[in-house]
């Protein structure tokens, strides 16, 4: 009946690659035997079980019936419920067992099981042998068929969730399958199948088929469907979890992250405190030469990130949430109360030459620095004027004066000159300025040309090109 070095090439092929227990395959085999032979020569009411040995590929057929006395049955004349139990009577929500209709093909008295069985129990199961039978039909068969794949989508499902279920919060590396509806599918392997929504993708990136991806697994939940696996990149916990990996002192919990507020593939500010004096927390993010975070920001696509160190103090540390601008004065407006449910608001003072940098592009340096401390800033001149105010929800509002250039600041190497403990990197050196200088001009918006303009431009090509050859002429006649 069963072809056994098949079978066994099977099973071990489900236990290596999809993680599926030996046993539980062999237990879905036994069902599916059992459910076959019930649909081909079983009756209605029976409940039968098979044992199947696959060294040798003997199957056995068992009935079973369960033991009951009078004070567990219904009455034949009372109707059946809609929760009608086909199995062994259990016990109700309030601690009594509920009473079943007599079935003499899954039901046996006591006193008859007792001439079986002397110190049979009330519950009890009583197996019977039945006749081996080895010619299922097609119907049978397609049903032991069914039965076999649900059980190996129960058994991915449990594999799936026992794997991914300890990796929640980790990076995880998938291999892109396709990208629908703005939806990116992502094969973690073993048939697990990840997705990425729109929200949780960085703004700009595009990924082909095939192509290798890292991202944060955020959540795990067990559906009706499957294991439903959650990935990000846009996600705070994915800054700092790259973070972890090429630093180690971050790893090994010396220097911890203490706050981040992130605008996926635009910029980031990361805060990151120190246990042990004897280590700089900037630095070791940074690395030598910049290394450790250039290389986070190349996985990012180039996202910018800023560095600082956490303080105690709200004034040094909004002072420092607020580079690379230099901050003249900082001044506590009102103090947070974690009762009411209330931030606190800080005003700070700037210079003229240094309003661009503290407002950033759009407001983007405040708005970024008002989520990492948590407070409400008020960016504010020398004179007293306002300039813009952002708070810890990233709602920002610029009220410069028409003559200060907001966004319009050459930005210095990011990650490297938020701290003055941060290893000597230089902040602005030609090289950057050029490049700036070069990115500004490539940004600026050149008009597209009018029709009219474009045939303009042929006439005056096309007579200029006529009077070019009306001079050669009079030249060669001269």
């Amino acid at each position: 009946m069963f072809d056994l070095k098949v079978l066994n090439a099977v099973l071990a092929e489900l236990e290596e690659e999809r993680g599926i227990p030996r046993s539980r395959m062999i237990d879905a085999i036994k069902q599916s035997l059992a459910t076959a032979y019930k649909k081909e020569f079983g009756k209605r009411g029976q409940i039968i079980t098979a044992d199947f040995d696959p060294d040798t590929g003997t199957t056995s057929f068992y009935q079973v019936k369960i033991v009951v006395d009078e004070s567990m049955l219904r009455p034949d004349d009372e109707e059946d419920s809609e929760e009608e139990v086909d199995t062994n009577p259990i016990e109700d929500i309030e601690g009594e067992a509920k009473k079943v209709r007599f079935d003499e093909e899954k039901h046996i008295m006591v006193n008859t099981a007792r001439m079986i069985k002397k110190d049979v129990a009330l519950g009890e199961e009583l197996v019977f042998p039945l006749e081996n039978k080895e010619d299922f039909g097609r119907i049978a068969a397609q049903t032991a068929k069914q039965v076999i794949v649900q059980k190996i989508r129960e058994a991915e499902k449990e594999s799936a969730l026992a794997e991914y279920g300890q990796k929640e919060g980790e990076i995880v590396v998938g291999t892109v399958q396709r990208f629908e509806r703005s939806n990116l599918y992502v094969e973690l392997g073993r048939a697990a199948v990840a997705i990425m929504p729109p929200d949780e993708q960085i703004p700009g990136e595009r990924f082909r088929p095939g192509e290798r991806v890292r991202a944060l697994l955020v959540r795990v939940e067990e559906t009706p469907r499957g294991i439903f696996l959650r990935l990000s990149r846009s996600h705070p916990d994915f800054l700092t979890a790259l973070f972890a990996v090429e630093a180690p002192e971050l790893q090994a919990g010396t220097v911890e992250v203490k706050a981040i507020a992130r605008e996926a593939g635009a910029r980031s500010k990361i805060a990151v405190y120190a246990h042990d004096q004897h280590i700089d927390p900037v630095g070791s993010l940074v690395g030598q030469r910049g290394v450790r975070v250039s290389t986070v920001m190349s996985e990012l696509g180039g996202e910018k990130i800023d560095i600082i160190e956490w303080s105690p103090d709200p004034i040094d540390f909004i002072e420092d949430a607020l580079s690379p601008a230099q901050v003249l004065d900082i001044k506590i407006e009102a103090e947070p109360d974690p009762e009411a449910n209330e931030r606190g608001h800080a005003i700070a003072e700037v210079m003229a030459d240094q309003q661009s940098l503290a407002i950033g592009r759009g407001g983007q340096n405040v708005r970024l620095a008002a989520k990492l401390t948590g407070w409400k800033i008020d960016i504010v001149s020398t004179q007293g004027d306002s300039l813009a105010e952002a708070d810890a929800t990233g709602a920002v509002e610029i009220t410069a004066p028409e003559d200060t250039e907001v966004g319009t600041e050459t930005e210095v190497l990011e990650g490297t000159e938020t701290s003055t403990t941060a290893p000597a990197e230089p902040t602005e050196d030609k090289d950057s300025i050029g490049r700036d200088m070069t990115e500004s001009t490539l940004n600026e918006e050149t008009p597209s040309p009018t029709p009219d303009q474009v045939e303009a431009d042929i006439a005056a090509s096309e007579e200029d090109s006529v009077t070019e050859a009306t001079d050669e002429i009079e030249e060669e006649k001269k």
